[in-house]
């Protein structure tokens, strides 16, 4: 059993397919194919089923996808030990959130990838909390309140949230004047999602009820621009439409506590050097100066 044939099985779990694998890769399907089969022959158990879709994984696959995971995880780890210092190389899995990624960490990513031209950057953009640990994750960047959990979390900038509605929404319902009262109304919101909210040092907890139910904060903005209900959003995601008129931002009186843009790890005692370089050059990042500011700074104090 050789490294680069767990390397390549992780691959087409995540692509979900030897044809998605071998575009990323740079290598040919069949030599892509040769290597499953010759793992599988190893193992002496099938890890990937063939579908009208592409590949799944089978059930002994996923419990096999944690070990290979943690193995290629501890080879990059010496590798990086025995490397020159700044010479980053192997393969760097990220976990980014779907609704900030594309716009506001994709920079950062590429230039990562620029910086380090032996580094192999795989960034998988979803709203989803991804296993770290079974999925194969060097880290995931993540936006909001953290659950609480035994992954190791760095802060690396603040985000504030809003309580906003259409203008045709308060036309038609009404605002709430107090969090006790947003369950009386509609919303747009994440399933199981809990509203918090701030009467001057006490937290408030409240569990709307959900018209609107969607797992990607994107598609929260469009539900509360057409009216909808009420949505509970990152303030970046809203500000443009509060500015324009579209979104009014509403019970201002009890403000939502901050919250913060976090990059996560599986508990290590300690980081590796590629998830130490990409936390320093976000924190960088979400330091700019205010001359240079983005979405989320509206302070200029980050």
């Amino acid at each position: 059993m050789e490294i680069e044939d767990l390397r390549i099985f992780l691959d087409v779990a995540e692509a979900g397919g030897v044809s998605a694998a071998a575009l990323r890769l740079g290598i040919s399907k069949t030599i892509i194919s040769r290597r499953i089969t010759q793992l599988e022959a190893d193992l002496g158990a099938q890890l990937l089923a063939r579908t009208t879709r592409g590949m799944i994984v089978t059930e002994t696959g996923s419990t096999f996808r944690g070990y290979a995971a943690r193995i290629c995880a501890e080879v990059d780890m010496a590798r990086e030990a025995v490397s020159p210092a700044g010479d980053l190389q192997g393969r760097m899995r990220i976990a980014v959130p779907l609704s900030f990624g594309p716009t506001h960490f994709a920079p950062v990513l590429a230039a990562l990838a620029r910086r380090y031209p032996k580094l192999m950057v795989i960034s998988s953009y979803t709203d989803r909390f991804v296993d770290l640990v079974g999925e194969g994750f060097d880290c995931a960047i993540r936006v909001g309140h953290l659950p609480d959990s035994n992954l190791v979390a760095k802060r690396i900038g603040p985000m504030v949230g809003k309580l906003v509605a259409s203008p045709s929404y308060i036309d038609a319902e009404g605002v709430p004047k107090t969090p006790q009262e947003i369950v009386t109304h509609r919303v747009a919101m994440r399933e199981a999602e809990i509203w918090k909210f701030m009467d001057g040092e006490d937290v408030i907890a409240v569990r709307p009820n959900g018209r609107f139910i969607a797992d990607n904060a994107l598609s929260l903005v469009a539900a509360a621009l057409e009216g909808v209900g009420l949505a509970y959003l990152p303030e970046p995601l809203v500000a443009d439409h509060i500015a324009s008129g579209a979104l009014i931002a509403v019970m201002n009186r009890y403000p939502v506590p901050p919250a913060g843009i976090f990059v996560v790890r599986a508990p290590n005692p300690y980081p590796t050097e590629k998830v130490k370089i990409l936390t320093q050059m976000l924190i960088d990042y979400v330091g700019r100066p205010c001359d240079d500011r983005h979405p989320w700074d509206e302070s200029g104090s980050i």
